[in-house]
């Protein structure tokens, strides 16, 4: 055996016997998980500032919206994500998704009304719905399928440290320097990333998936993905607007919006169809009960509990690490014959986390309590997203990865759109709009008196999240 046989057989070993860390993978993994990091950062820290800034902006009425404007172009984004990496590989999609997030971070720290901060999360969330797609078929091509549950579980453990420092951080800010800084100081933080990532994903999976010539790019596809982001933005904007005219905006979203999902989503995802199509509802129904409800958590903790927004978004930061505890859970092999359990487990932990939040509005209840019902909420979604993660790439061909990966992150984004719009509607008819001034009422010693307004977004979604554990049932083929 030559030395360079010797090497070759030696790497192969290495790349067999090793893990996510192990010298073939560290620098892949090490950049990708920092993307993620970027992101998480982001996130936690946006969701601290954005009481203040929607205050500041006279837009709590359009609170919801802030939140759901990211989703909606994310849709087209995810779209068009999965058709360019199984095309030509990850690396064009991932980096110009970042650029494309940075930008929009500027664009809402910058913004002098609520609608100027709402299009910047809108380019923002067009550059997140390439960044999360394009990763999904990194893992798919670069690691083997035995790794997938553990850098799956990475990715859930760089929620940890931004959940506990990003609120923090965000909320000083908010408090010392203004809310805006949060938004225009986070797009420093993407270079490193960049630089670690990029030359990876270049040397281990770039190029089309497939043997042979690029296929074009499916123009179907991009079209219903512009209806599925169009339709859903006129939803949005209908909710939000709750006047009988607003039932025309709203016939024509529904009337782009479902023939775009039946095609773009596996056929019998919304009837729970078994295997792949049960998959990704699960996702959607999951992610979208969890994230509508965690998006008015800090709303309701600053304006009917008179906390600061440090200390609001300090509520979720359990949250992070419990996040990554279920993902490490989900990762060990010797739960892998039990996984439909523990996702059945997980979505019961979401169910009772978001129906125990707004417990906080009755006054004789501990403020705490949200923080210890969310930090068992996020352990059940450890449990439930980074499980649907490694199911669909384990029923996904490897040239159908970017388009499985899309509709995963689709139904994922769709949910949340929906959700919030339908929360932020009842929201806003209950009398929402109404806490405004809270901050200031809550210095001089009262409080917003509109807790049914919180308490109309809480209690659907936890029922949502119990039909979520219905759908655990469905995840495997007969």
């Amino acid at each position: 055996m030559t030395a360079v046989e010797a090497r070759d057989v030696a790497t192969a070993l290495s790349e067999r016997e090793g893990g996510v860390l192990s010298r073939p993978y560290r620098a892949l993994s090490i950049g990708i998980v920092s993307v993620v990091l970027v992101i998480a950062f982001e996130a936690t820290a946006v969701g601290t500032a954005m009481p203040v800034a929607a205050r500041e902006l006279d837009g709590v009425a359009l609170y919801a919206f802030a939140f759901s404007g990211y989703f909606t172009t994310s849709l087209f984004g995810m779209v068009l994500a999965g058709q360019w990496s199984d095309r030509d590989g990850p690396l064009a999609s991932l980096a110009s998704g970042i650029g494309a997030f940075a930008a929009g971070l500027l664009l809402s720290g910058t913004a002098g009304g609520m609608w100027v901060f709402i299009l910047g999360r809108a380019v923002q969330g067009l550059g997140g719905g390439l960044v999360i797609v394009a990763l999904y078929v990194v893992v798919g091509r670069a690691y083997p399928e035995r790794l997938r549950p553990a850098i799956m579980a990475a990715f859930a453990a760089a929620w940890v440290v931004p959940s506990v420092v990003g609120p923090l951080a965000a909320g000083a800010i908010t408090e010392h320097l203004g809310w805006r800084w949060v938004f225009i100081g986070i797009p420093a933080l993407v270079g490193v990333p960049l630089a670690l990532a990029l030359p990876q994903i270049r040397r281990r999976a770039s190029g089309p998936a497939g043997a042979g010539a690029r296929a074009p790019l499916d123009r179907r596809r991009i079209r219903l993905a512009f209806g599925i982001a169009l339709g859903a933005g006129l939803l949005q904007y209908a909710a939000q607007d709750l006047r009988p005219l607003s039932l025309v905006p709203a016939a024509a979203g529904a009337a782009l919006l479902v023939p775009a999902v039946r095609g773009l989503l596996p056929h019998g995802t919304w009837r729970a169809a078994r295997g792949l199509p049960s998959v990704v509802l699960l996702r959607g129904v999951a992610a979208g009960a969890f994230i509508s409800a965690e998006s008015f958590v800090p709303l309701m903790l600053v304006t009917q509990r008179g906390l600061s927004p440090t200390l609001a978004g300090l509520s979720l930061a359990a949250g992070g690490g419990t996040w990554a505890l279920g993902s490490w859970v989900q990762a060990r092999p010797r739960v892998e014959p039990y996984r439909d359990r523990l996702m059945f487990v997980g979505m019961l932990l979401v169910a009772a986390a978001v129906a125990t939040a707004p417990s906080v509005l009755i006054p004789a209840v501990p403020v705490w309590t949200v923080a210890v019902a969310w930090g068992f909420g996020c352990f059940g979604m450890g449990l439930v997203i980074a499980s649907t993660s490694v199911l669909l790439l384990h029923l996904s061909a490897p040239e159908e990865a970017g388009s499985n990966s899309a509709a995963l992150q689709i139904s994922d984004a769709l949910s949340n759109v929906l959700l919030l719009a339908a929360g932020g509607a009842a929201f806003a008819a209950l009398g929402g709009g109404a806490v405004a001034h809270a901050a200031t009422d809550a210095a001089s010693g009262s409080h917003s008196s509109h807790p049914a307004a919180f308490a109309a977004v809480f209690l659907p979604m936890a029922a949502v999240a119990l039909v979520g554990a219905w759908v655990t049932t469905r995840l495997r083929e007969p």
